[in-house]
């Protein structure tokens, strides 16, 4: 979000609007004008950047959950026979 402050001080303005609207377009940003002493889109430029905020971290979630879902499932693992194979018989721990 790119915010141009200070929107009630017109005779000191260094940037046109139409300038830091076109300036945010190309970053691909929102842009507010906003004022303070005026209370002028002090309340949407929080709403806004909270929206944004709350929009990354959705997509965020989304994308690590559907990242645990392609997985492998629990249970498709590899089988291990643990049967002796080798035909030998099993001996007591302490037989002479």
């Amino acid at each position: 979000m790119m915010a141009g402050n200070k929107s009630d001080l017109n005779h000191l303005r260094a940037v046109a609007e139409e300038d830091g609207q076109g300036l945010a377009e190309r970053e691909g940003l929102s842009f507010l004008e906003t004022s303070a002493l005026e209370s002028y889109n002090i309340e949407k430029a929080f709403q806004t950047i909270l929206t944004e905020i709350y929009h990354i971290v959705s997509k965020k979630a989304l994308a690590a959950q559907e990242a645990a879902n392609s997985t492998a499932i629990p249970g498709q693992g590899t089988t291990i026979n643990v049967s002796d194979a080798s035909g030998s018989t099993k001996r007591s721990c302490c037989s002479t």
